[in-house]
């Protein structure tokens, strides 16, 4: 299983978002699996990869939470949760994102 974590510097929530991610992987009993971090710069580099916002969860190159779809605008992202919008998914949210792909 490939995980990756799309970010931008402006956003702060990635990081919080790769404690989860982490939290959800071991959960799951997936400890080994490396999360790959990209620091997006510039539109182009966002229109080159399947980004929605910062941060953007990839697995296996897909995007495990709906959206919009791609965007090339250097922005934040927000995510549904159980209690409101978050800048970044729960842990269980990812748990089960990730189960789905194992």
């Amino acid at each position: 299983m490939k995980v990756e974590l799309l970010h931008i510097v402006e956003c702060p929530n990635w990081e919080e978002t790769g404690v989860r991610l982490r939290a959800a992987l071991d959960a799951i009993g997936q400890s080994a699996v490396d999360i790959d971090y990209e620091l997006l710069q510039t539109p182009e580099e966002a229109a080159r990869r399947p980004f929605a916002g910062s941060p953007t969860i990839l697995i296996d190159g897909e995007d495990p939470f709906p959206s919009g779809g791609p965007i090339t605008v250097l922005a934040c992202r927000v995510y549904r949760t159980e209690t409101g919008l978050a800048g970044a998914p729960t842990v269980e949210q990812l748990t089960q994102a990730l189960r789905e792909h194992v």
